[in-house]
């Protein structure tokens, strides 16, 4: 059997490639199955925390949606749905996420605001449950989203 240097390069470039993409942010799956599977999950799996940095890297190079879900402990889950447009860039996806987070979950219980420009930051009011938040799905092309504790 002959070897050749493709053979070798192969599961190099493969790795390297994991390597720099594990670093740089997360790219949500596409709607589908997940989306059903993620809503129905134990609450018991959850992280919780009282407050969370969505962190938005890259343009978007398509119109699509984010969709996240936010669970309070002990609280039914709500999903939020963000549309974005193509060319957007992530200054103002972090604006749309800001903006629908605001419009969809209750004020009363929620401050959300971004930070850094390209950063939302969504946390519970005084006297509130801690919640867990997690990224569904994507349908928008490029944009990376990174979810955090703070």
């Amino acid at each position: 059997m002959k070897t050749t240097w493709a053979h070798f390069l192969r599961p190099a470039l493969a790795a390297l490639l994991a390597l720099t993409l594990s670093g740089c942010g997360t790219t949500p799956p596409s709607p589908g199955p997940a989306t059903e599977v993620a809503i129905a999950a134990d609450p018991g799996t959850f992280s919780y925390s009282n407050k969370w940095r969505i962190e938005v890297s890259e343009s978007a190079r398509s119109d699509g949606e984010i969709v996240f879900q936010v669970t309070p402990r002990q609280g039914e889950s709500q999903l939020v749905t963000v549309p974005i447009k193509s060319r957007f860039g992530e200054n103002r996806v972090a604006r749309e996420i800001r903006d629908a987070f605001r419009d969809q979950l209750d004020r009363d219980q929620y401050s959300i605001e971004r930070d850094d420009g390209e950063d939302v930051l969504v946390q519970k009011r005084l006297g509130e449950a801690d919640f867990a938040l997690n990224v569904i799905s994507s349908t928008v092309r490029a944009v990376r989203i990174r979810v955090q504790k703070e």
